[in-house]
């Protein structure tokens, strides 16, 4: 492809390369010239050739796309022709109304661009590139179209100005940002609202596209106002339900007055969803002002307000059938306890109607549990800091939550259980697959299922028995596995999960000794079916009980077991009864028992295998723990055979990926730390705890020697690389690691002598030397 382009035709040919050829080396080719363009002398009068001439819309986004290069550079150009640029683009734009949406985006953000690194220049003692906005206030005089076009240039300037340029100096930014902040920011907000005033004053003709077009970017541009970064702090988005909008004190009037609040909530009422959720997701933002933007009679009369339209949507619900909507309003909530204390929120007058509305909301969310999981996660934040805000509240005004907090849980925990059939029988997605997402909201329900726990508790209870007796009878009966026994399992599962998240729970929230004993209930349920799954293992298994135990056991020891246990907790008074289980010794051994069960029995499955393993790590984080440990004899057995014989996990079966091999660090990083406890400097004790690798390190040159094989030399190596770094890992002082050093020195040593004599290959492997280099 020729690199200079002379005619209008070279010009288009290079567009359709750009922007819609298939062929990557045309591409290349393309940018390539691109860029030659952007540099050459001609490039303004090229790109207004492709403006006034060109034939397709490409034709105008190339020129576009070359003017925001070229006024991007980090040596600008002269300021008269930039104001030339930037007045062509308005007259063209203004003129050419006809343009493709995306051709007329990236002109505006030409505009915005040179706005934006021009914002402090002066000519004839004025700010030149600030008249901007005078010259879009003349766009909004003109025709519906107009409007469109000033509203979406204020937009793009708002996001441009609020956008880092990581390839200039921040501070230059910041500067510019805080200056458009006090001049023009607020002076924009109030235009959007008194365009949004004027659409609600007349009658909504909703079949005409142009009006919801002018109604969504004037949304869209009061949402880039509120999402201003105000003071500089690059919040991160990830963390969105603890944000807060710095707003700026000069902006105060327009907050306090009632006006501004009830025009978006009646414009979430009288618009179609598609713009209804934007005018919501500027109630999220107007939820999270900060609060010290306000005295305290002015935050209740703003909070108030907020519960008034909180109110209004919940009893005219048909709006949240959207999922837009949907996810928006719980967003809503949630900001609403992240900004505003319980004590605030109880002392509003429709508080008690409201809350009630909020559980009914909740609940029916909950039960419809294939809908919007993302958007429950808010609803789940909202119910656990009421929850948790509950010990702290001085009002006397009553908070209800005694009352709603038990049915949010008992509708969490029945909408899963009965999600288990549907899921087996129409074959859909499991909601345990997803891990992460049932995690969060585990954790969530863990502080909200500790408020009135007696009639949590009483519910698992009755909800397990159940299940467990019918469970055992499909034991009995079935031959193989079934539909019912999947749902069983299933429903198994979730309720080891529910039971672990509410003992959890007991380190968020206020706890008696009677809730003590209610945990030790519970667990000897827990306990009991352990005993039960692995007295029929291998025949009787399933991946998801297994991982929702592991689950319970991890809470169980955050919570019950530890250097800070009170040995005369309730927890075991059941507990000893039933198991004979008296205190955190016989738990640990319990503990250890299931954890060599599992890694003897579970070889096959990466992920119980690797929840086990992280499980044992966290049992030998803490001297304490590690030296009762060690007196148990599971602990003991794996000290002296932690072998592939015992273990399988430790082979190097194909039927192995190599990713599943990480867990072995995981694995001998626990054992060395248990090792260490007692070990001193007894080098014999290190010796023999070391002699399966010594083994592997022998097996691995005998088949270097006799019969090679690369797939299983190359498994065998990595896996013992992984087994040394794990054990490098644990190593923490000079002694203990002495001897790891001693034990590599020595049988490399071994290693070269035989090398050089290349005696006994079959005995004894003599290329030690050359491998110990790549490994360490």
């Amino acid at each position: 492809m020729a690199l200079h382009f002379q005619s209008l035709a070279e010009l288009e040919v290079l567009c359709t390369h750009l922007y819609i050829g298939t062929d990557l080396t045309q591409r290349i080719e393309a940018e390539k010239a691109l860029l030659e363009l952007i540099d050459s002398p001609e490039c303004l009068s090229k790109c207004q050739l492709l403006l006034e001439q060109g034939t397709t819309s490409y034709a105008q986004l190339l020129a576009a796309t070359c003017l925001s290069k070229l006024i991007s550079r980090v040596s600008p150009l002269p300021v008269e022709q930039r104001i030339d640029i930037r007045n062509y683009i308005l007259n063209y734009v203004a003129s050419q109304l006809k343009l493709a949406p995306f051709v007329i985006q990236a002109l505006i953000q030409v505009i915005a661009k040179i706005t934006k690194l021009g914002w402090f220049e002066v000519q004839k003692d004025q700010f030149v590139f600030r008249e901007i906005i005078a010259d879009v206030k003349k766009f909004l005089q003109g025709t519906m179209e107009h409007c469109i076009i000033g509203v979406i240039i204020l937009s793009e300037l708002t996001q441009e100005m609020n956008l880092v340029d990581y390839s200039r100096p921040s501070a230059k930014h910041r500067k510019i940002a805080t200056s458009f902040r006090d001049t023009s920011l607020k002076d924009i907000l109030v235009l959007a609202c008194s365009l949004l005033k004027e659409v609600l004053a007349k009658p909504l003709n909703l079949q005409d596209e142009s009006q919801q077009t002018l109604v969504m970017q004037v949304l869209k541009l009061v949402l880039n106002c509120l999402n201003f970064d105000f003071i500089g702090s690059l919040a991160d988005e990830s963390a969105d339900d603890l944000c807060t909008v710095q707003i700026p004190t000069t902006w105060r009037t327009i907050f306090l007055e009632p006006e501004t609040l009830d025009l978006f909530f009646n414009l979430y009422h009288s618009l179609p969803p598609l713009l209804s959720q934007l005018a919501l997701s500027c109630l999220v933002q107007f939820a999270s002002t900060r609060r010290s933007l306000f005295s305290s009679p002015e935050r209740a009369k703003y909070l108030g307000n907020l519960i008034k339209g909180v109110r209004r949507i919940l009893e005219n619900p048909q709006g949240l059938s959207d999922p837009g909507n949907y996810h928006e309003f719980c967003r809503f909530l949630a900001r609403l306890k992240t900004n505003y204390q319980l004590g605030e929120l109880v002392m509003v007058k429709e508080y008690p109607e409201v809350i009630r509305l909020i559980a009914n909301f909740t609940i029916t969310s909950l039960q419809h549990w294939e809908f919007a999981p993302n958007s429950v996660h808010y609803l789940l934040t909202l119910w656990q800091r009421m929850v948790a805000s509950v010990p702290f509240v001085k009002s006397t005004e009553p908070h209800l939550l005694d009352t709603y907090a038990p049915e949010i849980t008992k509708a969490f925990i029945t909408s899963r259980l009965e999600s288990v059939a549907i899921v087996v029988r129409d074959h859909l997605d499991d909601p345990l697959d997803d891990a992460a997402t049932v995690f969060q909201q585990l954790e969530q329900l863990c502080t909200v299922s500790r408020c009135e726990y007696e009639k949590t508790c009483t519910l698992l209870v009755q909800l397990f028995d159940q299940n467990a007796q019918n469970y055992q009878k499909l034991l009995h009966s079935a031959s193989g596995i079934t539909v019912d026994m999947a749902i069983q399992e299933g429903r198994l599962a979730w309720l080891v999960y529910l039971v672990g998240t509410v003992v959890g729970g007991r380190l968020t929230y206020t706890s008696t000794d009677e809730h003590d004993a209610m945990d030790g209930e519970l667990s000897c349920r827990v306990f009991q079916l352990i005993s039960l799954m692995d007295t029929g293992l291998p025949r009787c298994s399933n991946e998801k009980i297994e991982l929702a135990i592991l689950w319970f056991l991890d809470q169980f020891r955050k919570t019950y077991v530890g250097d800070q246990l009170q040995r005369t907790s309730k927890v075991y008074a059941r507990m000893s009864e039933v198991l004979g289980i008296t205190d955190d010794n016989h738990v640990l051994e319990t503990f250890m028992t299931k954890i060599v069960t599992n890694l003897k029995y579970w070889g096959r499955c990466e992920p119980v295998i690797s929840r086990t393993l992280q499980f044992l790590n966290d049992l030998s984080v803490g001297y304490i723990l590690l030296k009762k440990l060690v007196k148990i004899d599971a602990v003991k057995f794996m000290l002296k055979n932690h072998t592939s014989e015992h273990f399988p996990f430790l082979g190097i079966s194909d039927r192995y990926s190599l990713s599943d091999f990480r867990c072995r660090t995981t694995f001998y990083t626990a054992l060395t730390r248990l090792l260490m406890v007692d070990l001193g400097e007894d080098e014999d004790e290190f010796e023999n705890f070391m002699l399966p690798l010594t083994v592997s390190f022998e097996t691995i040159l005998q088949i270097f020697n006799n019969n090679f094989k690369q797939e299983d030399v190359k498994r065998m190596l990595i896996g013992l690389a992984r087994d040394l770094r794990g054990i490098a890992f644990a190593l923490n002082t000079k002694t203990s690691y002495t001897m790891l050093f001693d034990w590599i020195i020595t049988f490399q040593e071994k290693s070269n002598h035989q090398y050089a004599g290349r005696t006994k290959i079959g005995k004894k492997v003599n290329l030690k030397n050359h491998y110990s280099a790549s490994i360490f």
